[in-house]
Formats: C-alpha cells, sequence, structure tokens
C-alpha cells in the first residue's frame, strides 16, 4: 500500500516537474535608420525637424542622420553644431532624399517628390487646405509611405505636433496683435489689454482649442475683454474651466456672432477644418461693419481661414486691408519662433523614431500602434486616408486590410 502511495506520489511529482512547452515571446530585433532631413524650400518655411542634440542622441542609438547643408539655418542652427552631433552633411536635394526616412516640415513639392524612391517613408505636414491631387498620385506613383503630422495621434488620442504647434501659436499671436494696434503699424494706436481707467480692448477667438486657450490666457494676463465663439460645447466648458475665469462663451450663432464682431478690436480666427473641409464663418459683411483699423489675425489660413475675406500673406508682406479692416493672414505662425518650434518638434520625434526602431522598423511601428497608424495616408501606392480621398472624390483602402494583405 505504501509502495503504491509512494509510485502515486513519484508519478505525481515527475509529471509536475517535466517541463511543459510553452510559446516564448520572440524578441524584436532593433532597427536602424537613415534619417534624411532635406533643406526647406517653402515660402517663410524656418523651421526643422531635429535639434543637433538629438541627432546626437539618435546617432548614439545606431541611427544615421543625413542633413541637407544650411537646413537648419533658420531655427538659428549650423551645419557645424549638426556635424559635431555625428550628422553627416550633404550638399544637394538628390543626395539627402536618397535616405530611408525623411523628416521635413512642409509637404513635399512634385520636384521634391521626384527625388524619393520607392519604400521610403516621409513625415512632414499635409495641409489639406492647399494639398493638390498632383502630389498624391505622385506619391502614390513612388509607393511612398507617407504620415502626416496633421493625423498622427498620441496613446490617449490628442495630436502632440498640432498641440505643440498650437501652443506656440496662441502665444505668439497676441505679440502679433499688440505689433498691429500699434500707431507704428497704422494701427488703431490701442494698447492690447488695459489700464486704470481705459476701457480694455476687445478680442474675439473664434474657435475653443488649444490655440484659443493659449491666445486667451496671454489676452486675459495683459486685461484684454475676451470672448470666445465655438459649436462645441465641450470645448467652451473645457476652456473657462482650464483659464479658471468666467469669460464669455457662445455658441457661433450668425446674429451674436455679427454683433460681437462690431465691437471688437481683434478678431482671431482658430477653427479647425473638419473632416478636411474649411469653414467660413465670418462672413465678407460681417467684416465691412467691423471698426476701422481693428485686426482680423486667421490662423486658420494653413487649412483654407475661417473669414471668407482672407488670403494667404507673407512674413515680408504680413497684412493688408479690406473694408479698412487690417488682416493678417500668415500660414505656419509658429515658423516665426523657429528655434523653439525646432526644440518641441525634437522632443516628439526623437522617441517616435527610437521606438520605431525597438520595434522593428516603421511598419512594425504603424501595424502595433493605431495611434502612429492614424497619421498615414499613402501607403505602398494606395491612399489611406477618408478624409483626403473625400476632399478629392478618390478611392481610398483601409490600411490595416493592405498591411495584413502584405503579410501573408
Amino acid at each position: 500500500m505504501s509502495d503504491k502511495k509512494k509510485t502515486g506520489f513519484e508519478s505525481l511529482a515527475k509529471a509536475s516537474l517535466v517541463p511543459q512547452e510553452q510559446m516564448l515571446a520572440v524578441k524584436k530585433e532593433k532597427n536602424s535608420f537613415v534619417i534624411g532631413l532635406p533643406r526647406e524650400i517653402s515660402l517663410q518655411e524656418n523651421r526643422i525637424t531635429l535639434t543637433p542634440d538629438a541627432v546626437a542622441l539618435l546617432v548614439n542609438n545606431g541611427h544615421d542622420v543625413w542633413m541637407e547643408t544650411k537646413a537648419g539655418v533658420g531655427s538659428k542652427f549650423s551645419d557645424q553644431q549638426y556635424s559635431e552631433a555625428g550628422a553627416k552633411i550633404v550638399y544637394s536635394p538628390q543626395e539627402v532624399y536618397k535616405a530611408s526616412i525623411i523628416l521635413k516640415i512642409e509637404p513635399p513639392t512634385v520636384e521634391e517628390i521626384e527625388y524619393m524612391h520607392p519604400g521610403q517613408t516621409l513625415i512632414s505636414a499635409i495641409q489639406m487646405g492647399h494639398l493638390n491631387p498632383e502630389d498624391l498620385h505622385a506619391m502614390m506613383k513612388k509607393k511612398i509611405t507617407a504620415l502626416a503630422y496633421e493625423f498622427i495621434e498620441d496613446k490617449v488620442g490628442g495630436m502632440p505636433i498640432i498641440r505643440a504647434m498650437s501652443e506656440i501659436a496662441g502665444s505668439t499671436v497676441m505679440l502679433i496683435a499688440a505689433e498691429y494696434l500699434s500707431t507704428a503699424n497704422n494701427g488703431k494706436g490701442v494698447i492690447l489689454g488695459g489700464i486704470t481707467g481705459v476701457p480694455p480692448t476687445k478680442v474675439v477667438i473664434i474657435g475653443a482649442g488649444t490655440v484659443a486657450e493659449f491666445a486667451a490666457r496671454a489676452a486675459l494676463g495683459l486685461g484684454a475683454d475676451v470672448q470666445v465663439f465655438d459649436n462645441h460645447l465641450y470645448k467652451l466648458r473645457r476652456i473657462k474651466h482650464i483659464l479658471g475665469q468666467q469669460l464669455y462663451t457662445s455658441t457661433i450663432d450668425t446674429i451674436t456672432l455679427s454683433e460681437t464682431l462690431k465691437t471688437a478690436d481683434v478678431v482671431i480666427g482658430a477653427l479647425r477644418a473638419e473632416k478636411g473641409r474649411a469653414r467660413h464663418v465670418v462672413t465678407e459683411e460681417m467684416v465691412s461693419k467691423m471698426k476701422p483699423d481693428s485686426l482680423i489675425i486667421d490662423l486658420s489660413i494653413d487649412q483654407g481661414g475661417c473669414v471668407e475675406t482672407s488670403e494667404i500673406t507673407t512674413l515680408k508682406k504680413p497684412a493688408f486691408r479690406k473694408h479698412d479692416v487690417i488682416h493678417y493672414c500668415v500660414p505656419n505662425v509658429a515658423s516665426r519662433v523657429a528655434h523653439t518650434a525646432t526644440n518641441a518638434l525634437s522632443n516628439i520625434f526623437t522617441p517616435t523614431i527610437l521606438r520605431a526602431a525597438e520595434e522593428g522598423g516603421v511598419e512594425e511601428m504603424i501595424l502595433t500602434h493605431k495611434w502612429f497608424m492614424k497619421g498615414v495616408y499613402t501607403y505602398k501606392g494606395s491612399l489611406t486616408n477618408e478624409s483626403v480621398a473625400r476632399k478629392f472624390g478618390l478611392k481610398h483602402k483601409n490600411i490595416e486590410l493592405l498591411m495584413a494583405a502584405g503579410r501573408f
């Protein structure tokens, strides 16, 4: 009996101690990239995507960085700084566009797309308001995997690049407003804000996103009377909560907005295009009833503008008058403070590139992180973004299905 028990215990022990087959996690092989930083050729673009410090970190992690000569000059970074950080300085766009990953600010021109080759990854802005189908077709023909700043999200559904640039734009816009309200620029000759015994200037902000938040904070700090309009009540509640003040908020009702604009000193257009379409919520008739020498700053001009009378201007000729109202419609306001903007962009892109390398490559990064996948608008010859497809009446394909098909 005892022998049987002993045998039973022995068999139980043996069964328990025999190693069982298990699926072990396969360690992903770290990838290394060749990253190209072209010199921007678009008008008034001064930013670059990576700082010298970021380049040094990437190089120390086994990546190669090729930078076109003088690409960092607009952001006050020299070729020598990048070279000392480990970047290879190249002297033509043809050379820099041989890199496997192209990091740039502005969307590529048709000429720049010609330099590119099949299988490359491009990360840049898309600028839906100025996008043309020729550029899209050129990228699809080259079978480029293109990601747009405007579409890339983070793990919690936010848009880190858009937010960073919006913070800069919102903080900068009040400095611009102060310039154009001054007598020196043939403005109204009033101080932005208010002083004791003098009524404060009235600032109307259309939109209640990040740009509006930082613009309102700056204006309130100067003592201005701020009013915010947006059609999303949750955004209006959010901005009141964040600012901690009972500022005037309203939905975009045509009559209310029109009456408010008649007494405004500064109007800031800060509406984001929804589903790829810009909305002109301020009509020309509304503008014609505004006070002489009042100021409109349309920060939505990158996406087509939210003021009907807005037209794209440049840093050399930033403003024009219509109905005796000053219009400032320079796109890429963040480029006015290029050094700060480059640091902000670099802080986002550096960890993203390092993460993609850890995942085993850009395709693996796209496949395993939906927040990154949302940035893709062309993939190996196919258009994959619904908003872009709708804008031009084109067909698009689901990127998850495309990637799955390519793996089997």
